[in-house]
């Protein structure tokens, strides 16, 4: 007589996750500190932290995790729309963001990413990136119990939280940062200082500066810690030192922590910067790649549920191995440098810089997902593209947005020796979009397009917060002392609830805008229906204002068509498209000879 199988316990899936990934775990951490005087005791200490936080998972966070765990695919599902805030400018507080969850849902957003929301230090903190407290919410938006309730509507509607931790510096005021001024040598070690002037200067060399006009140099002098302090960003961030084991346990342990109250994903701040080494800019080192392995196989006994994000602003050769090589890494990573020839595309009416750096973005391995998006709350860095296209390029793209020499109403903004000023500004202002303009209008149609353009392609849709309603620049931050001297407030406004309820007056721009944007997202989502998958490949169809690309699946393929100049355009359809082609947008037919209006596009499915 044959018996089924008994169903696996929890604890049964435990273990066999951990007898999988352990072996991993150790691979990274030897290669790391295998010669490290502490070494085996932090391993020790990790083995039990996972084991315990792994048999304590909550039980409805147990059910996602199986299920995940059983569509190994999900993460490629496509349309998977996300939307990223400053809680306070959002809606004032965690509570509030809670009320707001039907206007979100109606947007068609999956995931809701706030920026930094745990506790920060007081006073100027770098917009929370200076986290004094991983444990704990900003008091001005709620606490650790209404983050955990957030979490939990989110499920109940199938969407998920990612969470920002800001892993590679800790606020001046932070516990360990406390300790170690007091003189205590085991936190002395979480940081990293110099001795003298001279040293931190010859380091001051290798690096490049992330902002030389308001934060010149990565050292500040502690007389507390008797030297300089390494301070990649701003004085009162503190790098932290991954070359102590006891670091790399304790940012897990915070990972874990915050997974268990139901967070399901992490946007790894500054992620690039995390492993130190003289002679190099200490960006994208190996080390710093092991590290986040590492975490990815820890977090897949404890949380196999919850995804990684890699915040790593940097070329696509460096940024793809953040994904992992021979291991899994980062679920996640920001598609910066598609996103910024996006930009550059458009300003010059020529498909051509975009279509490269589509190539190359396509080369990512099979396991990893790219977030798609238009703007964020960080500056638009045109160096990101040296890689891919010469100075004058990128002196002329950054004139063109950031000083008024095209239809931008963009700002200026620093940039590190030897580069271009980045620049500043909401989308709507980048496209030119006045408060007069409908939907017809050209800088409307601009910012459709790059958003139709970002949903069409694979991977998950960023949406930031005010796009969907062209929500504008936010002047009033240089009244602000404590925004005053940072210029990417220009483009971190208060979200204007009276203007998205015009998301609902047939005929405004703010409706127009609103209802292409879940239009876009319903079609990306649909995109399954028709069997299509697989990474955007650019074709060249002998029009350079038109960006082309095509996704190709085992039973359907997709063709999107982007005009990127304000002229009407025709072009030939490749023969796939051309006899029986549906515009999943319309829901029209498709001629073999398509006309494209100014700033339009299509995405064509053959069938």
């Amino acid at each position: 007589m044959a018996f089924a199988a008994s169903t696996p316990t929890h604890e049964n899936r435990v273990q066999a996750r951990f007898t999988r990934l352990w072996p991993e775990i150790e691979r990274r951490f030897a290669s790391l500190y295998g010669q490290h005087p502490r070494g085996a005791e932090v391993m020790d200490r990790l083995k039990r932290t996972l084991m315990d936080a792994a048999l304590a998972r909550p039980q409805p966070l147990r059910a996602l995790d199986a299920a995940r765990e059983a569509d190994p695919d999900w993460l490629q599902t496509p349309g998977q729309s996300a939307y990223t805030f400053y809680v306070d400018r959002f809606a004032g507080d965690l509570n509030g963001v809670r009320d707001k969850l039907d206007y979100l849902s109606d947007l068609g957003v999956r995931w809701l990413h706030p920026l930094p929301l745990l506790e920060p230090r007081p006073g100027d903190s770098d917009g929370g990136f200076a986290v004094a407290d991983y444990r704990k919410v900003d008091p001005k938006l709620g606490t650790i119990d209404d983050l955990e309730a957030l979490a939990d509507d989110l499920r109940r509607r199938d969407m998920g939280l990612i969470l920002d931790v800001v892993c590679n510096h800790t606020a001046r005021e932070h516990a360990w940062a406390v300790k170690a001024r007091a003189g205590d040598p085991a936190y002395r070690d979480y940081y990293i200082v110099l001795p003298d002037a001279q040293s931190a200067a010859g380091r001051d060399q290798e690096l490049i500066d992330v902002f030389p006009d308001t934060a010149p140099g990565s050292f500040t002098y502690d007389a507390e810690m008797g030297g300089y302090v390494w301070t990649t960003f701003y004085p009162f961030q503190w790098d932290l030192n991954y070359a102590n084991p006891a670091v790399f346990a304790e940012m897990l342990e915070v990972l874990i922590f915050l997974a268990g109250k139901g967070a399901q994903g992490f946007r790894l701040d500054s992620a690039p910067f995390l492993w130190k080494q003289a002679g190099t800019t200490c960006r994208n080192l190996p080390q710093t790649y092991d590290i986040v392995e590492a975490w990815r196989a820890a977090l897949s006994i404890v949380a196999p549920g919850v995804v990684l994000l890699a915040e790593a602003i940097e070329s696509l050769e460096d940024v793809i191995p953040f994904f992992g090589r021979a291991a899994p890494g980062c679920n996640l990573a920001y598609n910066n440098v598609v996103m910024t020839a996006l930009w550059a595309a458009l300003a010059d009416g020529d498909a051509a810089i975009a279509r490269h750096c589509l190539a190359v973005a396509a080369r990512k391995p099979a396991q990893g997902v790219w977030l798609n998006y238009v703007r964020c709350h960080d500056d638009l860095i045109w160096n990101a593209l040296a890689a891919y296209a010469p100075p004058a390029d990128l002196a002329r793209w950054s004139a063109a947005y950031g000083r008024g020499e095209g239809f931008s109403r963009g700002r200026a903004f620093q940039t590190a020796d030897g580069g271009v000023p980045s620049t500043n500004g909401m989308a709507a202002s980048l496209v030119g979009l006045d408060a007069a303009d409908d939907i017809e209008s050209a800088a409307a149609r601009r910012l459709c397009l790059l958003y139709g353009v970002i949903h069409a392609l694979d991977g998950w849709p960023l949406i930031y917060m005010g796009d969907e309603i062209g929500l504008g620049d936010d002047e009033t931050y240089e009244q602000d002392p404590l925004r005053a001297g940072d210029g990417r407030w220009l483009h971190r406004p208060l979200m204007d609830w009276r203007r998205a309820e015009r998301r609902r007056a047939s005929g405004s721009v703010e409706s127009g805008l609103f209802t292409a944007f879940a239009r876009f997202g319903r079609a990306a989502r649909a995109l399954a229906s028709f069997g299509v998958s697989g990474a955007a490949a650019p074709i060249d169809l002998g029009a350079r204002q038109v960006l082309a690309f095509q996704r190709m699946g085992e039973a359907g393929q997709l063709l999107c068509v982007a005009n990127l100049s304000a002229e009407p355009v025709e072009i030939t359809l490749p023969p796939a498209y051309a006899e029986d082609a549906l515009d999943i947008l319309t829901d029209e037919a498709a001629a073999s000879v398509v006309r494209l209006e100014s700033y339009a596009q299509k995405w064509l499915v053959a069938r």
